[in-house]
């Protein structure tokens, strides 16, 4: 990613047409050259807001009734003349000046509404793509980049609400699509929407063939041969929270194309204007993401004067600033994994927005989101690979809870059972579609129904750790019932409760405790493949239990008993993560917390503080010479055990990253 800015800056500019004073107090040349002071390689501004005015002397759209001036042109020459490339931002799904003068450019919603109830909000009015607002869009993609000599586009809120309109209904008709079937509409929807996308990268690399371009709204897979690169748009404090950035990076590293880790500066979310986030919360954002191979782009709001905002530009100023100082560990670095944990239904799920798909993806979601947790938090080096991406580098796969192997994945599986790769699955996964039986014998196990019992206890005869609690625990979820093949090693049992949870007429059943062990499997391995009867990943998502972790741990210790990396003692809120260039890995160790505060506020208002932390990095074939912190330089000695290069770090207060070089 060395050619590729990873100092960014991203800027809303979406203004009432009732503002008076638009453009009123700009001094260009003072705004860049703050991004200059930051080392900002890359900045994002509206060309035309969702508001629907434009920020230029359009000739297509509406220009903002108080700007006098042309103004994005000037901002782009001035960013140019200082090495900074320049993005023109615009809002393709919503636009509300240009859809309210053109009320046939609306989408028309299965309900018969045009506009939504709430009003006071962003997303009243859409337009639709199919109308002559595609048309429009494309003109003015055009426009943008031939007038204000930009060097690409960042097109907005690209997914919209199926249309039944008269344009989208007489088009469903001709392709043959059941207009009375959402699966169906949802599916011509997603067609619709990446012709457009295809539309407007056309038009844009028509003037600039290298523009970089991004269709926020839009799957991931979907922009391959349509954008340049990929961004993830995390606000944690603004409604994504802080599960979310760990499993987005994971899996859009995987996808060929550079990533931007886009965060923000609100407390809350966008256009929120008086907020701002402390500093140890905003630069964890930025660290984690360089942690895990991506750049850093921070999202802000300009005011429609063009008041430059001191607060925040001292504020990233300082973070840029001082990760800057990692650059020479950050060019072209790579992550380092050897775990795969398949995201079958990739973030966010567009190809998957009818009501029943849509709760079949919430529940894949949530238990990738439980893996995830549970894996960061035992410093485990792994990806969220879809099948987009090979699976092929990987020694162990986890198959969280409910992977049925369709035959992509059944494939793939075979593909990673025959090189001798290991394999932890739970709950469903591995049964074939119909959930009639598990299509590899290497489960070492029967699928016998669903597990009848509700709650389900379990019993360990397995010490999976020195603190595991010897007494029947829940699983808290319900899974499957599965009886042990010949051989295979059983490590814990299921405890049935008395009564299962239900109503009788008389009472309701809610004091369930467990009955004797029937001896059905709960835990099982075969030399490949360590199996969990229920869906433990899901079940950590939604209910944090510590033992069904240590149940994971106990597993990854069976069949990945080197990994990679090891950091004894380290506490669970720390995270950990490797990265590589030509002769040296560098890992990268966070110490910070986010803390729920209040209804609904989650932050980090300081960095924690970690001392004497042992780091072990495996060295495979690789030969240490010495180790170091940067980007101090200071020299930690290095010592060799079994075959890992150890350090110890005094004091870690917020993050570390610890180079170890050949």
């Amino acid at each position: 990613m060395s050619n590729f800015p990873r100092w960014c800056l991203f800027f809303d500019f979406h203004t009432m047409p009732a503002n008076p004073d638009v453009g009123k107090g700009f001094d260009i040349e003072a705004i860049t050259d703050r991004f200059a002071e930051a080392g900002v390689q890359y900045v994002v501004f509206p060309a035309r807001c969702n508001l629907g005015t434009a920020y230029y002397d359009t000739k297509i759209g509406i220009k903002h009734p108080a700007l006098t001036y042309d103004l994005l042109p000037m901002f782009v020459e001035s960013c140019h003349k200082k090495g900074i490339k320049f993005t023109a931002y615009m809002n393709a799904g919503i636009s509300h000046e240009e859809t309210l003068r053109h009320r046939e450019w609306m989408l028309l919603h299965k309900s018969g509404e045009s506009y939504l109830k709430e009003r006071v909000s962003s997303f009243f009015r859409r337009p639709c793509y199919n109308t002559g607002y595609g048309d429009h869009l494309v003109a003015m993609t055009k426009e943008i980049m031939e007038h204000c000599k930009v060097d690409g586009m960042f097109l907005d809120c690209f997914h919209t609400p199926p249309c039944y309109g008269l344009e989208c209904i007489e088009a469903m008709k001709k392709e043959g699509v059941n207009i009375e079937d959402d699966k169906e509409v949802e599916a011509f929807n997603l067609r619709k929407m990446e012709h457009m996308a295809k539309r407007i990268s056309d038009a844009a690399k028509a003037v600039k063939p290298d523009a970089m371009l991004y269709f926020n709204g839009i799957s991931y897979e979907m922009q391959n041969k349509l954008g340049t690169y990929l961004e993830f748009e995390c606000l944690p404090t603004g409604g994504w929270g802080y599960e979310c950035l760990p499993f987005g990076c994971r899996h859009l590293r995987t996808l060929g194309k550079p990533v931007l880790n886009m965060t923000g500066r609100f407390h809350k979310s966008w256009g929120d204007f008086g907020g701002i986030r402390t500093e140890p919360s905003l630069e964890y954002d930025c660290i984690y993401g360089i942690a895990n191979g991506l750049g850093t782009t921070i999202g802000d709001h300009f005011h429609p004067r063009g008041d430059i905002n001191r607060a925040v530009a001292d504020l990233d100023t300082r973070i840029y600033k001082r990760l800057q100082k990692l650059d020479p560990w950050i060019d072209d670095a790579k992550p380092v994994t050897e775990i795969a944990a398949p995201m079958i239904y990739p973030y966010p799920g567009y190809e998957m927005m009818e009501a029943n798909n849509r709760a079949l993806y919430a529940k894949h979601f949530n238990t990738i989101k439980g893996v995830t947790r549970m894996l960061c938090e035992l410093k485990q080096q792994f990806d969220l690979p879809s099948h987009f991406a090979s699976w092929d580098k990987y020694d162990l796969l986890i198959l969280p809870d409910f992977i049925l192997m369709d035959d992509e994945t059944k494939e793939r599986v075979h593909k990673h059972l025959a090189k001798g790769g290991k394999i932890i699955a739970s709950a469903w996964s591995g049964l074939d579609e119909a959930k009639q039986q598990f299509q590899f014998k290497e489960w070492g196990v029967e699928y016998q129904g669903d597990c009848p019992f509700n709650p389900t206890f379990f019993n360990p005869s397995y010490p999976f750790s020195k603190d595991f609690p010897e007494m029947p625990m829940n699983f808290y979820e319900m899974g499957v019932d599965v009886k042990a093949a010949p051989g295979t090693e059983v490590l814990g049992t299921i405890c049935p409760p008395y009564y299962n949870r239900h109503w009788d007429y008389e009472h309701g059943f809610v004091y369930l405790p467990p009955n004797r062990d029937n001896g059905a499997p709960a835990i099982t391995c075969t030399e490949q493949v360590g199996y969990v009867s229920h869906p433990v990943f899901f079940s950590y998502y939604n209910n944090g239990y510590l033992p069904l972790r240590q149940i994971v741990k106990g597993l990854l210790d069976r069949y990945l008993p080197r990994p990679l990396l090891k950091t004894p003692d380290a506490p669970s809120f720390t995270r950990a993560t490797i990265t590589e260039q030509p002769n040296r890995r560098m890992v990268y160790f966070l110490a910070y917390m986010p803390e729920q505060r209040g209804a609904s506020c989650n932050m980090i208002e300081e960095p924690l503080l970690v001392e004497n932390q042992k780091i072990m990095l495996r060295m495979d074939d690789k030969c240490y010479k010495h180790a170091y912190l940067a980007p101090s330089g200071t020299p930690l000695p290095l010592t060799v055990e079994d075959g890992y290069a150890c350090v110890m770090v005094p004091k870690i207060k917020g993050y570390a990253v610890v180079v170890f070089e050949e």
